[in-house]
């Protein structure tokens, strides 16, 4: 396999998308630094996971010599993304845009290298920009374009109102990739249109258009919907080591593949075998214990991800748990997950799901060594639990 070969694999592993392979391919044949780069609007002062598969693929542009820009839409944050929303996104004010930025500067170098990094704010071209640029770039496109957009289109056929200023978020995204000159832009597959437009304002000002890469978006602990905050089903990336720890082991062991697609650094020759090794009957916990690690050595390092593994294993045997115990194949209704009462009683652990309420509300409840306080617990399908009621009840239940 030639150079230029590896790194076009390299660059499309884990993605969803590649447009246009070819213009990217020519670019990568000039032998020049390309520049790279990826907007992320501070709505939130952190990151978690799910925001680390585009962070993840910088490093990997990163290590391939390319220039990364890791742009924080301090500006465009205030519009608000409409992308994959069903109703207009209030707008942040200035004062927690710079609050929220501030954090996101530092949590970022804990993977990609800050010397090789180069950091933007949008804010920057467009407090220069003005009114006049502004309404000369909104002359760039037309309202049947954006409605050609997926989520405009479902609004406005739903009579759901669209505010004037949500059209302008695609063509500040696009224009900056214009500011940036930008040969490469990332972004999540819901990104894809608003990636495109900067494809179109280039050619615009004379510029070669940039190449556009989506990436998957990563589904959270519950393994259906994004990982999200509102939803709160995230592992945030400033968590404290034994709680990113405890809750990459709670994942169902189909996502732990997913996440190992998305998020490890391992070769894809490694992450097969684990696969391999799992289908010769190697418990998949011991592959997701490795991810645990990987992860949490990432955000902390190396010693802190071997303490998280001895408190988790020292809170999973600190009530006995014994080897042996009766095992069930329990069945949710739905994707979301099995409700923690009803997989009580199915695993007659308790008589009635009634009663598993009442002993969560006492505390006499485990899921995996950890006391249940939430008696609306999902357990993710695909998940391998070990249950636990008072000191001597015991169950291992796989929720299909």
């Amino acid at each position: 396999m030639s150079e230029l070969e590896e790194s076009l694999r390299q660059i499309k592993r884990g993605c969803d998308e590649l447009l246009v392979e070819s213009e990217l391919v020519e670019k990568l044949k000039t032998g020049r630094p390309l520049r790279v780069k990826a907007g992320f609007d501070p709505t939130a002062p952190d990151l978690h996971l799910g925001h680390t598969v585009l962070i993840n693929k910088l490093k990997h542009f990163q290590d391939l010599g390319h220039q990364v820009i890791f742009l924080i839409g301090d500006f465009t944050g205030m519009i608000g993304d409409p992308s994959g929303k069903n109703v207009t996104r209030p707008p942040l004010s200035r004062e927690q845009v710079l609050a929220n930025a501030a954090t996101y500067k530092e949590q970022v170098f804990k993977i990609l290298d800050p010397a090789k990094t180069e950091v933007v704010f949008n804010s920057t071209w467009f407090e220069t920009l003005g009114a006049s640029g502004m309404i000369r770039l909104a002359a760039q496109h037309t309202v049947a374009r954006m409605l050609e957009r997926d989520d405009f289109a479902k609004r406005y056929a739903n009579e759901q109102p669209i505010a004037i200023h949500e059209f302008l978020y695609p063509l500040c995204q696009g224009y900056d990739s214009v500011a940036l000159k930008s040969d490469v832009e990332l972004g999540g597959t819901d990104q894809k249109f608003n990636l495109l437009v900067g494809r179109e304002l280039q050619k615009h000002y004379g510029q070669a258009p940039q190449c556009v890469l989506t990436a998957p978006l990563l589904e959270g602990l519950d393994g259906v919907n994004k990982m999200s905050k509102s939803l709160g089903n995230y592992i945030g990336i400033y968590e404290p080591p034994q709680e990113i720890f405890g809750k990459l082991m709670s994942i169902s062991d189909p996502l732990m593949w997913r996440y190992y697609d998305l998020l490890s650094f391992r070769s894809e020759a490694e992450i097969a075998r684990f696969k391999q090794d799992v289908a010769d009957g190697k418990n998949p916990r011991d592959i997701k214990v490795a991810l645990a690690q990987e992860i949490v050595a990432r955000f902390h390092n190396k010693a802190v991800a071997e303490a998280a593994l001895a408190d988790f294993e020292a809170r999973f045997r600190q009530g006995a748990i014994p080897d042996e115990m009766p095992e069930f194949a329990l069945h949710a209704e739905n994707t979301s997950g099995l409700p923690i009462p009803q997989a009580l009683k199915q695993a007659a652990l308790t008589a009635s799901a009634s009663e598993a309420i009442r002993m969560i509300e006492q505390g006499g409840v485990k899921a995996d060594g950890e006391k249940v306080s939430d008696k609306t617990l999902l357990l993710p399908v695909g998940a391998t639990v070990v249950l636990q009621v008072g000191k001597r009840k015991f169950a291992r239940v796989k929720i299909a």
